[in-house]
């Protein structure tokens, strides 16, 4: 008689194991192969589809059912196997998990119980092989070497990993910070974890695949059988939670992960990254050399259940292993399920009889992709049994209302993942066509649903971690085989390879907005050197030909330029940046020009550009102030003049101090003829005095300083208070003179204080009635500032009792004159509060004398 062969293909990743099962059940009339994961049973399903045709070829998993009624090999997770149907050929993927404690006894349930009718294979790890030998009578083994070598490239950190790097972490907040971190090093990456849908899964990997990004961030999903153009692997992490525990990575663990590396005949290597410590020379060594330690049991659970009641089922569940070799494992889901709903008494009353046990059964094993922690599974499971248990078929109404909100789109990332988990759930559900009336249109929504929801997911996961302009600039900078496709437009927008890099302005490059990382930065920043090895040259020649209105000064020092890209540009689209400031000279009128810091100049070019500002600044000084040059210009011709000259042009056109004492009448006459005024109080030119010619006069006394520019006051001002932030000296240099509380108009000043010296020339003389309002000043700020311009102000009032007559005016007189030989106070023989001439607070003397002064600055 015929005896079916059983053979198992032993060995490491890359072996071409899974690649020979599948030719192995094509080559057969019909075929069932058992996968680990679903979207390995989709990527699978795809390649079958591909080479037998859609109407051959059925995909089975909890969510999904796709079987054609023709349908002759089948793509199928472990659990959703159809052992019922008869097949030539029979197979399951990593056998090796018949260790795992959690999914381990559906493995092992297929190895003991699954067979073809001509062939079963069983394809896995060395590690299984003694209990393959002692568990399976009349096995026969082929033993596979991996194609490619797999070595330790040792720690490496997120920015050093070579392109087609996989970065493999255990938790999804893991993923996530890796990937924001790739992101914002090396450009982007692809994330794929096992809560993906195969959709979006395999979006993910196509962004990978298709190189729009070198790195993938991914869970040790990928460590079974998903293939990919992987050429190292990094782990973030060598612990994981495993559900029960922290624990370390098994070394046979680690070598399924990190086998990953390296396909076909091109090598691999793999290694740690970020804060994972180096792997152990011992684990190593036994990656390398695919040397692990052979399994000593595998999980088991025993599959003959006794549905005759309840407590019959469970205690079935609870039967140890029949030989040696075998282990119970955790408790799975469904058994921790079903034990908590043999607690509720209304479960228990409707789970009566071998039809409704089996049915409860069913019931607690819906999957709970959620895995919320708490008694949500426990509930649905109860409320799906009660309504099929009465009803026979799940209410449509809560089935339509369950599947309804899951579509929606919104959501971050966690939120759509729970979403999609809700889905699978409700997947599972609609499959099963003897639960659910109509399950073919529930079926529907849940694909539609899914669909929608995997499309968003990937969407959100492309947006969050992957930067395609800076992935791309990053592989064609790293291409010296072709050349850069770069331009700077007119507007100064820097174009890499199509991408909107920044923003040349002047001579500085500006990064877009979103470059938010130092790594970002200096990619951007290689790109555009890449792009502005002409553009800058071409910008030095042209502000050296620039007019002067393409220049202008800044209130804080800065000399901005404004660049036209062409001859046609209009004005208003020039680009207008700041290139140079201003530092203090030998003398206020004289700064000194420094162009500003940037990498894309060198020392010659910045020497260009100093010159042509440092002529800029000198012609724009010598407009603004012009009539400081044409005063020296006259003055030049007689060497009396010589001397105030010099001193207007220290001092920017106006010089505090009066000039009484130093400048003669015919001194004075001669310098009003050249356009300068020796009055009371300052030696100035009254052009100086206008706002434009004051503001840069502000400016360069500020900057002598080497402090900021006061504010000046709005013009048309006579009279201001003393702003609290100008430093000393500043109102007198700008033309402000000290008056009591106030500050004077240093023009007005000078002409008013001329009226009331002529008119007081004799004798004191009746107060003007206008003298407040002229001098911008209210009537108690007056006598202050008649005092401060050298005036005194001697109060009228009633007569004393022997005189008759109207009241004493307010007068306005001259002080009291000084004796220079005085020495200390005072004796003064007038009635108190009445002040002889001379004793004023400027020490002015009467006519005919010429008053105290300081003189003019030399």
């Amino acid at each position: 008689m015929f005896q079916p062969r059983v053979r198992a293909v032993l060995g490491p990743t890359n072996t071409g194991k899974t690649h020979l099962a599948i030719e192995r059940m094509l080559a057969h009339a019909s075929g069932i192969i058992g996968f680990p994961l679903r979207l390995l049973a989709r990527e699978n399903y795809d390649r079958m589809v591909a080479a037998k045709g859609e109407k051959n070829v059925a995909l089975i998993t909890g969510e999904e059912k796709i079987i054609p009624p023709e349908a002759k090999w089948f793509a199928c997770t472990v659990e959703a196997m159809p052992l019922d149907r008869r097949a030539e050929f029979v197979a399951v993927d990593e056998i090796q998990l018949c260790a795992d404690p959690d999914r381990g006894h559906v493995f092992t349930d297929r190895l003991l119980n699954a067979r073809g009718m001509v062939e079963t294979m069983f394809m896995g790890a060395e590690t299984i092989r003694p209990l393959l030998q002692r568990l399976v009578p009349g096995i026969e083994f082929e033993t596979r070497q991996r194609l490619s070598q797999l070595t330790y490239a040792g720690p490496a950190k997120l920015s050093r990993l070579p392109t087609r790097s996989a970065v493999v972490a255990f938790s999804a907040a893991e993923v996530y910070a890796i990937a924001e971190a790739i992101r914002r090093r090396r450009g982007g990456c692809a994330v794929v974890m096992g809560r993906l849908s195969p959709r979006t899964r395999n979006a993910q990997v196509a962004l990978y695949q298709n190189r729009e990004v070198d790195f993938l961030v991914a869970t040790d999903a990928i460590g079974m059988g998903l293939n990919m153009d992987v050429d190292h692997v990094a782990f973030a992490a060598i612990q994981k939670f495993d559900g029960h525990r922290v624990r370390g990575l098994e070394p046979q663990e680690a070598a399924q992960i990190a086998g990953r590396a390296g396909r076909g005949m091109r090598d691999g290597s793999f290694g740690v990254t970020g804060d994972c410590p180096p792997l152990e020379e011992e684990m190593v060594h036994k990656i390398e050399g695919h040397q692990f330690e052979a399994l000593g049991q595998l999980a088991w659970r025993n599959s003959e259940l006794d549905f005759a009641s309840l407590d019959a089922l469970l205690a079935s569940l609870s039967l140890p292993p029949p030989q040696a070799g075998l282990a119970r494992g955790n408790d799975a889901t469904d058994h921790m399920v079903l034990d908590a709903l043999s607690r509720d008494m209304d479960v228990r009353k409707l789970a009566e009889g071998r039809t409704r046990v089996r049915l409860l059964w069913e019931a607690c094993q819906v999957p709970d992709f959620r895995k919320l922690a708490d008694d949500t599974h426990t509930k649905l499971a109860a409320k799906l049994f009660t309504q099929l248990a009465t009803d026979g078929v799940l209410e449509r109404g809560w089935v339509a209302a369950s599947l309804a909100g899951l579509g929606r789109i919104d959501g971050d990332l966690d939120t759509l993942m729970a979403r999609l988990a809700s889905i699978r759930v409700w997947s599972y559900i609609a499959a099963r066509s003897d639960w659910v009336a109509d399950a073919a249109e529930f079926q529907g929504e849940a694909r539609k649903a899914e669909d929608a929801v995997s499309d968003a997911l990937h969407e959100s996961l492309t947006a969050r971690f992957v930067d395609r302009r800076a992935a791309h600039l990053m592989r064609r900078l790293d291409d010296t085989s072709e050349e850069l496709l770069s331009a700077v437009t007119r507007h100064g927008q820097v174009v890499v390879e199509g991408h909107n890099v920044g923003h040349v302005r002047g001579f500085a490059f500006e990064p877009e907005a979103d470059v938010e990382d130092e790594e970002q930065r200096k990619l951007v920043l290689r790109a555009a050197r890449r792009a502005l090895v002409t553009e800058i040259p071409r910008r030095v020649t042209a502000l050296e030909q620039a007019k002067d209105e393409a220049f202008a000064l800044t209130p804080a020092n800065r000399i901005t330029w404004t660049y036209h890209a062409g001859f046609n540009t209009p004005v208003g689209l020039g680009d207008t940046a700041e290139i140079a400031r201003l530092r203090p000279g030998a003398e206020a009128g004289k700064p000194q020009v420094e162009v500003l810091t940037t990498e894309f100049l060198d020392g010659a070019q910045r020497e260009r550009i100093r010159v042509r500002l440092s002529a800029w600044i000198e012609s724009h000084i010598g407009k603004e102030l012009a009539a400081i040059a044409k005063v020296e210009a006259k003055a030049a011709e007689e060497g009396a003049l010589r001397g105030p000259a010099f001193v207007l042009r220290e001092s920017l056109g106006l010089a505090p101090g009066a000039t009484e004492r130093d400048v003669t009448s015919d001194l004075r006459q001669k310098l009003k003829a050249i356009g300068v005024r020796a009055g009371r109080y300052a030696l100035y030119l009254p052009e100086v005095l206008k706002p434009r010619p004051m503001a840069l006069r502000a400016q360069l006394w500020a900057l002598l300083r080497n402090i900021e520019t006061p504010a000046l006051p709005g013009g048309g001002l006579v009279a201001i208070a003393p702003p609290a932030d100008w430093p000393p000296g500043f109102a007198e240099a700008m033309g402000w003179l000290p008056a009591g509380q106030m500050l004077l108009r240093l023009d007005v000043a000078e002409r008013i204080a001329a009226e009331l010296g002529f008119l007081t020339r004799r004798a004191p003389a009746m107060l003007p009635g206008d003298l407040a309002s002229r001098l911008g000043l209210k009537a108690d700020a007056l006598p202050a500032a008649v005092e401060a311009m050298g005036f005194r102000l001697m109060p009228g009032g009633e007569l004393p009792e022997a005189e008759y007559g109207p009241p004493t005016p307010t007068r306005i007189g001259l002080p009291r004159p000084e004796h220079s030989h005085h020495r200390g106070p005072r004796r003064d023989a007038r009635p108190q509060g009445e002040r002889a001439p001379g004793d004023g607070p400027t020490g002015e003397r009467p006519a005919g004398e010429r008053p105290r002064g300081d003189r003019p600055r030399r």
